[in-house]
């Protein structure tokens, strides 16, 4: 079975020039809204910026690199991060204070200037939503069990109930994650996805189409896609596929920064 293919304009994340921090952002998101959004890159040889809080990682090498990054985007003065289960539970933040750590947490939410949302990724996709509208955010972590079980859905719905977002609204951007050419995947995800079995019962899955036909039956019109794949792109991305599960972890990130 091929790929679907993606029916959804391209975008490549573009490197932020200067400081220690190696990271790409979603072009034209900070120039034409206000918004902070991106992911940060490997930066170097193994370890290199292994963001990954549960890992056999020196504590004080991860603690280290976390401040780094937090320090690299002076507009926030907190951040959130959820300890990840594949799930799709999706919490909205009112404000936030130094850093939030919560448990199962597989999406974040906000309209709070300052409150910097994470996801942690080595494959999955990393969901970018934004109502510029109503100045409101929401990243989610998408694998392809979160992806089956409407993750996605939970998130439009998180703005729609705090904000009063509207699907038409919306601006996605499926961000870099792993590609349809690199993901075989099993019966047991294409039955998810309510999909046909392939041949042979394995075949290639390509989680940010999947992604991409939700939002346009939730009726989301503004669509984008990363160019970027975390294995073919390795030396530039962590990948637990490509990496046999050695690989350590990419933090996206989403946030609107404190003004003045």
């Amino acid at each position: 079975m091929q790929p679907v293919a993606l029916a959804t304009p391209i975008l490549r994340e573009v490197p932020v020039i200067g400081g220690e921090v190696p990271r790409l952002e979603v072009p034209g998101w900070r120039e034409q809204f206000g918004v902070v959004a991106g992911i940060t890159a490997r930066g170097g040889q193994m370890p290199g910026f292994d963001l990954g809080l549960w890992s056999a990682q020196p504590v004080a090498d991860v603690m280290r690199r976390w401040a780094s990054f937090r320090s690299a985007e002076p507009g926030f003065s907190a951040a959130c991060l959820g300890n990840q289960v594949h799930r799709t539970e999706v919490v909205w933040h009112e404000r936030g204070r130094g850093w939030t750590i919560l448990d199962g947490v597989d999406g974040h939410g906000t309209d709070a200037r300052g409150l910097l949302l994470t996801v942690t990724v080595a494959d999955c996709v990393p969901v970018y939503l934004l109502d510029p509208a109503r100045q409101a955010v929401a990243l989610l972590h998408a694998g392809w069990r979160g992806a089956s079980g409407r993750i996605l859905e939970r998130g439009v719905r998180l703005l729609a109930g705090h904000v009063g977002s509207v699907a038409t609204d919306i601006i996605m951007h499926c961000g870099v994650s792993i590609c349809g050419t690199c993901y075989e995947v099993d019966s047991q995800v294409f039955n998810a996805f309510g999909l046909p079995t392939p041949a042979g019962g394995r075949g290639l899955l390509d989680l940010r189409a999947q992604l991409a036909r939700q939002a346009t039956e939730l009726g989301i019109t503004t669509v984008t896609t990363s160019a970027w794949c975390t294995a073919h792109d390795r030396a530039q991305f962590f990948s637990h596929r490509a990496s046999g599960g050695a690989d350590g972890r990419l933090v996206a990130y989403l946030g609107m920064p404190l003004l003045g």
